[in-house]
């Protein structure tokens, strides 16, 4: 059996809820249970090898370069490893958001930016997953399983970022099409992406709340108004492709906004729901590619006649970035699950992103002065998981709005208290 076929047969052996699965003959009297099904393990296992072997050994040249790793890209697509959420009717193989995101650590630790290439389809087509017609999903998500294929998501513009309500793309209703100008920012595999969603405000009322105000739209690259600006040079994650896109009078047919009218905000946070658990866990891959390094460093450099690894000041380093990966795991583990169990994750998401963000910083950072002055040297590994770290605090929500999100849901608990 082919490699890819293997795959896929796999997949489709786990697409069932998380709850229904034997994970073990074991009982587990107090309903809790932290091993990985057999399933699972073989997902994992094959995205671990693909990290190790087809991202780490390229993953410095792509950072230097900025070049795009579509070669990557390809076999990755070949093998299941993108476009896991797309379900088996569509010829997908149908992952749950635990499985998904349980692939995204292991393809995170090999290099944060060429995951970000793989993984940012899976954000710009989970709008469609969860809210797309039967049409809409065969036509763009069965082009997305036909060819290696990437879908970009069009939000955060260059003077509205977590402030959704402060977005300026409009979309103007003109009988059967919409009429979309605006400008985005920040847009991960803008320049790649054969199609986007796009959220655009069509109600012109500055007094109309944001969850009634924007409209969600499939829009595709090809289409006449669609300019995409430069590849922006960033500090991190270079492999990634991140620009602006500019829509002039971009025609966008009725059959392509999703739902309906108005319903752009509630689609647009049920994405981040979803996403969420996904950028924690390439977090928590990031973080344990850091305590790897460093540990291997440690017990290789030495000082006063000892491995460094043996002085205390360096040894409680490496504990406290294993208790931050440890904790981390679990966390995007727990608001996997719930989505999967269709329990409302907003407050476990946020917990899980903001806590894997900054987690990944501090491992990143103590990685780097583990190493010492080697560890400022590009030609050893840290310094590009310190600089590729950095991101994770901003995009999907910065570490600010993930505690705006937790403290809202701490005030509504506590009326409760009262």
């Amino acid at each position: 059996m082919a490699f890819s076929q293997f795959v896929r047969t796999v997949a489709r052996a786990s697409f069932k809820p998380l709850a229904s699965r034997n994970y073990s003959a074991k009982v587990y009297p107090n309903g809790y249970n932290f091993d990985l099904n057999d399933t699972q393990k073989e997902f994992q296992e094959t995205a671990r090898k693909f990290a190790r072997e087809e991202i780490i050994p390229v993953a410095s040249e792509y950072d230097k370069t900025g070049a795009y790793p579509w070669d990557i890209f390809k076999k990755a697509h070949q093998l299941g490893l993108v476009n896991t959420h797309i379900p088996e009717e569509l010829d997908g193989i149908g992952l749950n958001t635990f499985d998904g995101t349980l692939i995204t650590e292991e393809l995170a630790y090999g290099c944060t930016g060429i995951n970000a290439c793989l993984q940012i389809t899976d954000i710009g087509q989970t709008p469609v997953l969860l809210t797309g017609n039967k049409d809409q999903q065969k036509k763009y998500l069965g082009r997305l399983i036909e060819e290696p294929l990437v879908a970009a998501y069009c939000v955060t513009e260059p003077g509205a970022g977590s402030d959704v309500n402060g977005l300026k793309t409009k979309a103007e209703k003109k009988g059967d099409e919409y009429i979309l100008n605006g400008q985005k920012m920040w847009i991960t595999g803008g320049g790649v992406a054969n199609w986007y969603f796009v959220l655009a405000r069509t109600n012109p009322d500055p007094k109309c709340p944001a969850s009634k105000a924007f409209t969600g739209f499939i829009v595709e690259r090809e289409w006449p108004g669609i300019t995409p600006g430069r590849k922006e040079i960033n500090m991190g994650q270079r492999a990634s492709d991140t620009r602006g896109i500019t829509f002039e009078d971009v025609k966008v047919p009725k059959e392509n906004v999703l739902i309906g009218e108005g319903q752009g905000f509630k689609i647009a946070m049920a994405t981040f729901d979803k996403t969420r658990p996904p950028v924690a866990a390439a977090a928590v891959g990031l973080a344990q590619r850091a305590l790897d390094e460093a540990s291997k460093y440690a017990l290789e450099r030495k000082t006063f006649g000892t491995p460094i690894i043996n002085h205390q000041a360096v040894a409680f380093m490496l504990a406290e970035m294993a208790i931050g990966v440890e904790t981390g795991r679990l966390a995007w583990m727990k608001a996997a699950w719930e989505t999967d169990n269709n329990i409302r994750n907003s407050y476990s998401a946020a917990i899980a992103k903001g806590w894997c963000a900054d987690m990944a910083n501090r491992c990143a950072a103590d990685a780097v002065q583990i190493f010492g002055g080697n560890g400022f040297n590009s030609d050893y590994p840290v310094e590009k998981l310190m600089r590729d770290a950095k991101i994770l605090q901003i995009y999907e929500g910065t570490s600010q709005i993930q505690r705006m999100i937790i403290s809202r849901h701490i005030a509504e608990r506590a009326k409760t208290l009262v």
